[in-house]
């Protein structure tokens, strides 16, 4: 869990090292900074694969979510053409069209 951000300069994050990485470790996010403007974003590494997003197969996840939402209604879901032509039907009988 990230805790908060801290800045530093690029000196400073080079003199007290051992110290960002302990804050890292600890869930902080270390901004290192040069002449007053961003150089790099120092984390975790669960922090960064949190981010990246990487080990979840965004494929898997939809299945998932489908195998859920299924089990819930006790019943497969509509083939996504039935869902969008019914949501069409409804838009069509609430926006008054020309001459209504």
């Amino acid at each position: 869990m990230m805790h908060q951000k801290r800045r530093l300069s690029a000196t400073e994050a080079r003199v007290h090292f051992g110290e960002v990485l302990r804050r890292v470790g600890e869930g902080e996010v270390i901004l290192v900074e040069g002449r007053g403007k961003p150089l790099a974003v120092i984390l975790s590494p669960e922090a960064y694969e949190r981010l990246k997003g990487e080990g979840e197969d965004p494929f898997r996840l939809i299945l998932s979510v489908n195998r859920g939402i299924r089990e819930r209604l006790g019943r497969p879901l509509a083939p996504p053409e039935e869902v969008i032509g019914a949501m069409r039907e409804e838009g069509d009988r609430e926006l008054p069209g020309p001459g209504r």
